[in-house]
């Protein structure tokens, strides 16, 4: 596999057990009615029409985008909604983005590291073109406007996450150098097929040595945890999905690595790609971020302190095996006044 660092953002990525990281740009939807007291519900295929005409006419490349890219989550109960709530909310996603490689040939580039900078920076400037040129736009359907808000989600967004975690780090580094310095290096991904990462033919649950097999992909790996994404859908109660989430059919996925280095470059080759396996047509659309709530530190704190509870010293122990009145804590207090409890 060629090194992360001159992956270009337009290119795919093979990575183990018959799964590939495929470029494309996603966009977050928001509509709004023009009007606050609109009572119709809207009308998903003329609002997926609409878009997918806007791509093929309005932009400076013409952009085809098949309909089920276009996913649109509609507000169920229009009489339960706020006059300031959207009617509905939704993502577009933009697969088909061979135009932005570079046309140079392989023996015309000098330097690859410079090739993929300039790659990068084509990306993401048209990334963010398509954005600005949508956003704001008046969708006329069936004689009721709407407005569309669009954004880039933060899940996509490497310079914002890197901005962030520099942020939170700085403060966290502030005066505590004799530790040396501290460094993200933990993903969370979300929003995978479970059986992707599960062993063949033993179970449809995700399995920890097959997710450990894939992401070593990316750099020695110092910790794993691996559980169903039950939390996936919450909050899309009160909107109509015309994408199946169903519980237990994907998985969360946290990995801590050794170095900051193979963080840093999976986390970047992760953003702004979605995950396919070889003989499906399914495109897994997850979202993936950096660790901000130090998950395997509190984890380790909270093992300790079980452990603690659990290892007594054995004088304590010793006295809880003599017969007593109290059935269910007892406790001494030493000369030197330390106070001990423990459960028979």
């Amino acid at each position: 596999m060629r090194p992360l660092e001159t992956l270009p953002p337009t290119e795919t990525l093979e990575i183990e057990n018959g799964l590939f990281l495929f470029p494309r740009v996603k966009l977050n939807l928001t509509i709004h009615p023009s009007l606050p007291s609109v009572s119709k519900p809207i009308d998903e295929w003329q609002l997926k029409r609409a878009l997918i005409d806007f791509l093929k006419t309005s932009l400076s490349v013409s952009v085809t985008v098949p309909e089920e890219d276009l996913q649109i989550k509609r507000l169920k109960d229009l009489k339960k909604r706020k006059r300031d709530e959207p009617v509905a909310h939704g993502a577009l996603f933009i697969r088909d983005i061979r135009f932005l490689s570079s046309k140079k040939k392989i023996e015309e580039v000098d330097n690859e590291e410079e090739d993929v900078k300039e790659l990068e920076k084509k990306f993401l400037e048209w990334r963010s073109y398509v954005a600005e040129k949508m956003d704001g736009i008046e969708l006329n359907l069936e004689g009721v406007k709407y407005n569309l808000s669009v954004e880039i989600p933060a899940s996509d967004d490497f310079e914002r996450m890197r901005k962030d975690w520099g942020e939170s780090y700085a403060f966290r580094n502030r005066g505590y150098s004799r530790g040396g310095r501290q460094e993200p290096d933990t993903i969370v991904l979300r929003g995978v097929p479970s059986r992707w990462f599960a062993e063949p033919r033993v179970s449809s649950k995700p399995s920890m040595l097959v997710t450990h097999t894939i992401f070593s992909t990316f750099g020695k790996i110092r910790n794993l945890n691996v559980s169903e994404d039950e939390d996936l859908a919450k909050g899309m109660d009160e909107y109509e999905l015309d994408i199946g989430i169903v519980s237990g059919l994907h998985c969360k996925i946290i990995v801590q690595f050794e170095k900051y280095r193979d963080f840093y470059n999976a986390l970047k080759v992760l953003c702004g790609r979605s995950l396919q396996k070889q003989g499906s047509r399914l495109s897994a659309d997850y979202e993936v971020t950096w660790d901000k709530d130090g998950f395997f530190r509190n984890s380790r704190s909270q093992n300790q302190d079980k452990s603690s509870k659990m290892q007594e010293p054995a004088a304590v122990r010793y006295r809880s095996e003599a017969p007593r009145r109290e059935p269910h804590v007892s406790e001494f207090t030493s000369n030197d006044t330390r106070r001990k409890r423990f459960k028979e």
